[in-house]
């Protein structure tokens, strides 16, 4: 089905065109990501923030240019102009210039109230009583759930804006296209399949081939070495063990333990005869018998 510019919402428009550009252009930039990552330069810190995003604007444009093409031949039926793509991106770049740090402002108001508001809440007496974990789970809830409404509302904002201003003044600009069926799914897919395919596949194997001699470079140097905020106390190395030195010392102790041994067994004898003078000391003294084996003369009678 075909749409007509004036009859498409401008944010269903904008969402049309930046939405697929976004994803197109996401791969190319984490692997500059992770190009800068491996050489040590964090990219979301300065001087890596700054070379990504000077590196993200031709493949911003490149990205813009295939998605409006797209957009405006298959579904509104327009040819697009040649420079859609770079008039896209610096119309889209003034337009976040001067969006962006109301969005930031908005969104900072929006989420520290909501905290505040949270705050509050939970200091009812009610929400005292319940555990550490599903206090935390409510507090989040309660203020993170207008802080994402709020976001989500703020970036169908700018894609309404984008749509509007910018991609809806490309297309009332183009004019409308009376190719046949056939030229338009060519021109559609020449967007997609590059003509001359040898030449891409071989600009994408030396691409490639490129960034791995760099990660190759870069990762063996960078990888050991820890941040500067991490600090790893010195690791103690045992000295190396010599059996010359060792081997009087060993014998020396050996000796030591013998003479304690022998110690204690005499200490051991000592304890076990006193211990039998001990009992024998114990019993009481026997009656003496008559010699020669007999019993002793009988006590006389009473007259």
């Amino acid at each position: 089905m075909v749409d007509q510019p004036m009859q498409m919402s401008s944010l269903k428009l904008g969402l049309a065109v930046a939405w697929p550009a976004f994803w197109t252009g996401v791969p190319i930039k984490i692997v500059v990501a992770l190009l800068f990552l491996a050489l040590g330069v964090p990219p979301w810190e300065m001087p890596g923030l700054a070379l990504l995003l000077l590196l993200s604007i031709p493949i911003d444009i490149w990205a813009l240019g295939l998605s409006a093409r797209t957009v405006f031949l298959e579904r509104l039926r327009l040819d697009p102009p040649e420079s859609v793509g770079v008039t896209l991106w610096w119309q889209g770049a003034l337009l976040s210039a001067v969006y962006l740090p109301l969005f930031y402002e908005i969104e900072s108001g929006v989420i520290a109230g909501a905290k505040a508001v949270a705050g509050r809440i939970m200091e009812f007496e009610w929400l005292k009583s319940l555990g550490v974990a599903e206090r935390i789970s409510i507090e989040l809830v309660l203020w993170a759930g207008p802080a994402v409404l709020m976001l989500l509302l703020l970036a169908c904002g700018w894609l309404f804006l984008f749509g509007r201003l910018i991609v809806r003044r490309q297309a009332s600009a183009a004019r409308p296209s009376d190719a046949s069926y056939q030229t338009l799914v060519r021109r559609l897919d020449l967007l997609r399949v590059p003509a001359d395919q040898p030449l891409v596949l071989t600009v994408l194997v030396a691409t490639g081939v490129v960034l791995v001699l760099l990660f190759w470079a870069a990762m063996p140097v960078t990888t050991p070495i820890p941040h500067e905020s991490y600090v790893k106390p010195p690791e103690k190395i045992a000295p190396p063990i010599k059996p010359a030195e060792k081997l009087p010392k060993i014998e020396k102790l050996l000796g030591q333990a013998e003479t304690a041994m022998k110690e204690l067994e005499a200490k051991g004898t000592k304890g076990s005869k006193s211990k039998q003078k001990d009992k024998g000391a114990d019993k009481p003294d026997a009656k003496p018998e008559a010699e020669g084996g007999g019993p002793g003369p009988a006590a006389p009678g009473k007259a």
